[in-house]
This record gives C-alpha cells, structure tokens and sequence, in this order.
C-alpha cells in the first residue's frame, strides 16, 4: 500500500482518533490522538491491507514550542518468506502520537508489537513520556536516582552526579547555550 492508500484507510476506519495526515516529505505519517492508539496499533499490525508487522523503532520528540511532546512509530511490513528469498519491506509507515508536555501519557504497545517494550522505556528515560500500561515501567539508561530527563530542550545538565563532574567539554552546563 502507498502512503496515501494508508492515511486514506486510517482516515476512514478512525475518523475521531486520525487527527492529520502528513504525506509531503520523505516520512509520511498521521497524527493520532493518544486514548484511540492502541485500537489503530492493533489495526495497523492485524488488517491484511497493512501487516504492520514490525516496529521499526519509537522516536521521541521535544515540541517545546506548542507544550507537546510527541512519539513516532516507524511501521514496516516485512512478508514472512521461505528458503533463501530476500527480504523485502513492501511497504512502511509511520504514526506520530502527540501528548501534553506537563503531564506526558501515551498508552503502552508493547502488548503489540514486543519491540515496543525497550523503545517506550528509552522515551520515557530521555525524554519523560510515560506509557501507561507499560510492564516494565523504569529508566533503561540512566541510573534510577537521576533527576529529569536529559532529551528534553529545557533540560539543565547537573553540575555533578555523586561526585562526578556533570559539565561538557566546553564547561557549560547545557551545550545548547
């Protein structure tokens, strides 16, 4: 299916969850509302047209400027092949989940897609999303005791961390200043 035949789709079976439709660009996508994606994250692995069979990965971003933080799945198709045939994505996709950035909750897919499990504790560690439902809901790169979540724009780096100092090379206390 082309990206357009799966917005097309989406659009028609979620019609209060599909909030947009982003086909420009070389990362089609759609935005969907955070209570009605697990029903499409069903959809898009079950529904022969799509088989979304693999998640790819879950990227997380800072939109710091609307008070938002997002999370992208990045879908793709892989037909399940015999013998020494190769393999060949058809078709991939990807479904971005805005959240509120004060209050961050989108729900678990890990019950989905497996995969899901470590990509949601990484969007959780660096960048403070919260997936409720998740199974196992702690840090996967940073210590338990560390304070915030290092992804975010308006992170401040800390001056040290037990006695380790916390600065950049450049002294500073958050490079992007």
């Amino acid at each position: 299916m082309t990206p357009e035949e799966i917005c097309q789709l989406l659009q028609r079976t979620f019609p209060d969850v599909v909030e947009e439709a982003v086909l420009a660009g070389a990362h089609p996508y759609v935005v969907v509302r955070a209570d009605g994606w697990p029903e499409v994250a069903g959809f898009l692995r079950d529904d022969p047209r799509c088989g979304f069979n693999l998640l790819r990965c879950i990227s997380s971003l800072d939109l710091i400027e609307e008070n938002k933080l997002a999370a992208i799945y990045d879908l793709c198709a892989v037909p399940r092949t015999t013998g020494d045939a190769p393999l060949v994505c058809p078709h991939q996709f990807a479904v971005r989940v805005v959240t509120d950035r004060a209050d961050p909750h989108i729900p678990s897919v890990a019950d989905v897609w497996e995969a899901a499990d470590w990509h949601e504790r990484e969007a959780f560690d660096l960048m403070g999303i919260v997936f409720d439902n998740h199974p196992d809901p702690r840090r996967i790169l940073c210590p338990d005791d560390w304070e915030g979540h290092p992804l975010r724009k308006d992170y401040v780096f800390p001056k040290e961390y037990h006695g380790i100092p916390g600065t950049t090379e450049w002294e500073m206390p958050n490079p992007r200043h």
